[in-house]
């Protein structure tokens, strides 16, 4: 099962294409001054961009998120492990007892047999039916974390006007001035709204 480096490689799906154009896309005028947290270009463009590695360590959404793959990619590999030690078990007494003749005729040597191809058919179906759940559960995971972004930085914009915020992961941009960062704004931000709405979804629990 795939089940290294889960987070970053959602982090790099949901992120490495986020580029939001300004809200009221009106061409900026070249003697604009930049909003905090970003900056304009020579051309009177104003771009911006977030750092992916920040988002995915500090935005808590995606730290608890994060734990919930880890325990279920866990769970799964310690069910297919302990499944696979039991086949390993069966095959090894059968290999045995057909070599010591310990079968009472070639009809029960082959039902064993046929028991333990079962097993073996029964552990590849549970991994693949494993590995669809933890595929849907980050495929959940990335659409959750791209709409709460996009959503934030829709916002966001509407205050900052920029023409462009770029997801920074890796070397998929090679420089970027670091006055163009507002990685931390929307960490902030992000946090904020998350917070609000877990305390807003307890109240709505405790209402029931």
């Amino acid at each position: 099962m795939k089940t290294n480096n889960i987070i970053r490689a959602l982090s790099l799906a949901a992120l490495s294409t986020l580029a939001l154009a300004s809200c009221n896309n009106s061409n900026p005028k070249m003697d604009e001054q930049p909003a905090a947290g970003g900056a304009a270009s020579p051309s009177g463009m104003k771009i911006a961009y977030v750092e992916v590695d920040s988002i995915m360590s500090q935005y808590t959404f995606c730290k608890e998120y994060s734990l919930i793959l880890q325990k279920k990619s866990n769970n799964a590999r310690n069910t297919l492990n302990q499944k696979g030690q039991q086949l390993q078990a069966a095959a090894a007494n059968f290999e045995q007892k057909l070599q010591n003749n310990g079968f009472a005729s070639r009809d029960e040597a082959a039902r064993v047999q046929a028991a333990i191809q079962r097993q073996q058919q029964d552990l590849q179906e549970l991994q693949n039916r494993l590995g669809s759940e933890l595929d849907a559960e980050t495929a959940k995971f990335n659409t959750a974390l791209r709409d709460s972004l996009q959503n934030f930085l829709k916002m966001y914009n509407k205050d900052k006007k920029f023409d462009l915020i770029l997801s920074k992961a890796g070397d998929n941009i090679l420089y970027a001035e670091k006055r163009h960062d507002i990685t931390q704004e929307v960490i902030n931000g992000l946090n904020k709204r998350y917070k609000s709405t877990i305390k807003q979804e307890d109240k709505e629990e405790k209402k029931k």
